[in-house]
């Protein structure tokens, strides 16, 4: 579950962390509020679960219908901010009024950036917060590293823009330090980050406090993922965290009933909420047509790919899991049918645990119940094969067969040009 910006900021600063002042708006009005009570000088940000505010583009909702957009960058402005009436979800404003105009400017509008659709994500809230006199920017984030089977902490020196751009140019300029979760946080893990940034004295001790407060923060809220971004040296002498993520681990949220709380629904897929609703967990909606069913996270990255191999695009990845009642497959399906792109789907099962009968049952089941008018690709092997293959054969569906996964892809993309 991704959190807005202006939650993760309060949630660092329970645990310690040093963050700009500021709040969240909802109104002009609350935003001049806030910039009266922060001295004027603020900067105004949109809210959305989205990256790359500062550069996207605002937008009427009259206008983000097949709307094609481009965004503009500044190479000036690092750090993504436009002030004045030029494009962009996060502003810069030197006094209350300013504020409020700029607020006024985001507040009802779509934002649409690099990470977005095309049609953007509608702007409900701003954060508005101090300006800061920024001498340095860097990066710092907590991770679970499944691999290593501990929390990982990274840091760089090169902060303010996309960690991946870092590690693509630059993989030297990261630091990483795991932390063991047995032994947990050392104080000798910020002072060794805080020496390798270059970092020294009081600094040097208000680093590797935020550091501290970071990893307080992953582990008090399950978090996958908490990141301060640019984390900044302020031309006074403080250090800050300017702007923050946080994802927390969905499998989590059963005992943090108070951070659920804080989710935005209306910052997700509909499909993917319709998905959790129907206990179809491992849905994620994708911008193809060929729907897809398949057992095993690995299997279905591969069906997507040979998809789009096959010249096709996938419309969603979907693990259905270790399946033992036919339902969870028809709720699969219902899923993927309620996406009006869809124009034909691939059901791609390799049977270990999971049986195949059981998986065409549900097909079966599924065709039947929700009256399924596009073209069902199905590749089945495994466990209770036969079995399978013959509730297919004498169902009459017109269900079409593959033995392999290219050649099921490849039906699949013919079936959706066909359809389309």
């Amino acid at each position: 579950m991704k959190l807005h910006e202006y939650q993760a900021r309060d949630l660092l600063a329970q645990n310690g962390v040093a963050v700009t002042g500021g709040r969240v708006a909802s109104t002009p009005a609350e935003a001049k509020a806030i910039a009266a009570e922060l001295g004027g000088k603020v900067v105004v940000k949109a809210q959305i679960h989205a990256g790359g505010r500062g550069k996207g583009r605002l937008v009427a909702e009259s206008e983000t219908a097949g709307m094609f957009h481009k965004l503009t960058t500044d190479p000036a402005n690092n750090s993504g901010q436009v002030k004045g009436d030029r494009i962009g979800g996060v502003r810069l404003a030197d006094t209350p009024e300013e504020a409020e105009q700029a607020a006024a400017a985001i507040l009802g509008k779509h934002l649409v950036s690099i990470q977005t659709g095309s049609e953007g994500k509608l702007v409900k809230n701003v954060l508005v917060a101090e300006q800061t006199d920024i001498a340095k920017e860097y990066y710092l984030a907590a991770i679970i590293d499944g691999m290593q089977s501990s929390a990982l902490i990274m840091a760089s020196a090169e902060g303010g823009q996309e960690i991946e751009v870092v590690a693509h140019t630059n993989p030297d300029a990261i630091v990483r330090v795991p932390v063991n979760p047995s032994a947990g946080f050392q104080p000798y893990v910020g002072r060794l980050l805080a020496a390798r940034l270059g970092f020294t004295g009081d600094q040097a001790d208000q680093f590797a406090k935020i550091t501290h407060g970071l990893y307080n923060t992953l582990v008090a809220t399950d978090a996958s993922l908490v990141e301060i971004n640019p984390l900044a040296l302020t031309t006074d002498g403080r250090v800050v965290a300017v702007d923050a993520k946080l994802t927390i681990d969905d499998n989590a949220l059963f005992r943090h009933k108070d951070l659920e709380a804080l989710r935005d629904k209306d910052e997700e897929d509909p499909l993917e909420i319709k998905a959790q609703e129907l206990g179809v967990a491992n849905f994620i909606k994708l911008d193809g047509n060929i729907g897809c069913v398949v057992n095993g996270a690995g299997l279905a990255m591969a069906t997507m790919d040979t998809i789009k191999l096959a010249g096709g695009e996938p419309a969603n990845f979907l693990d259905i899991g270790t399946v033992n009642d036919p339902q969870r497959v028809v709720s699969a399906l219902q899923v993927i049918l309620e996406d009006p792109s869809v124009k034909a789907i691939l059901v791609n099962i390799f049977g270990g645990m999971a049986r195949v009968d059981i998986i065409a049952q549900g097909v079966i089941d599924a065709h039947r119940q929700l009256k399924i008018d596009v073209p069902v690709v199905m590749r089945l092997i495994g466990t209770n094969l036969a079995e399978g293959e013959k509730l297919v054969e004498e169902s009459g569906l017109p269900l079409i067969r593959a033995s392999g996964l290219f050649e099921a892809a490849k039906k699949a993309v013919e079936a959706a040009g066909s359809a389309a």
